[in-house]
């Protein structure tokens, strides 16, 4: 069983070898557990403490959780397990960034919020976000939940390590 050391990571650890070490480690989290709320709450956990190991702008990330679908598929996205400040409970599909991510099915990389339109603003110090859906089966089952707070906190390492750990919760939660 994976330790809480799972979470340490070296301060001179490039950014691809950190979302390495974060996979790595859910590899082994979710070999115990199909359970998507305790799967995506240690997620939130190694993500928060991944990027408070690197330099800014990845050190000025404030939000790092997810928002899952409605069970009741009333086209919302509800607040999940989350790093970070107390956070909007309910998103309608197709609305904000992560509405957005949900309805189209494809990863949003926003360099700057104020300049996405129907940015619903959770956290006013947010400045920058990526959004990952998890999709099963062809539906989005949730999205990953990124926020800086600084414009253009992330990259092309973001993406794809965020949608290497979509790609590996979608396969290993009952969701």
């Amino acid at each position: 069983m994976p330790h809480a050391d799972a979470a340490n990571f070296a301060p001179s650890t490039p950014k691809r070898e950190a979302y390495a070490q974060v996979l790595n480690s859910l590899q082994s989290l979710v070999s115990d557990t199909r359970f998507w709320p305790t799967n995506t709450a240690n997620t939130a956990s190694l993500l928060w403490h991944l990027y408070q190991s690197l330099p800014a702008p990845s050190s000025r990330v404030n939000w790092a959780g997810f928002y899952v679908a409605s069970p009741s598929d009333r086209g919302e996205l509800l607040l999940g397990p989350f790093m970070g400040k107390v956070a909007c409970q309910v998103i309608k599909v197709g609305k904000g960034v992560c509405g957005a991510a949900a309805e189209r099915r494809e990863t949003m990389l926003v360099r700057d919020v104020e300049e996405f339109p129907g940015h619903i603003a959770c956290d006013s110090e947010s400045r920058s976000e990526v959004v990952v859906p998890i999709v099963v089966g062809g539906k989005c089952v949730g999205v990953i939940d990124v926020d800086c707070a600084e414009v253009n906190g992330y990259d092309e390492e973001d993406r794809q390590g965020l949608e290497a750990i979509a790609k590996l919760l979608a396969g290993s939660c009952d969701w």
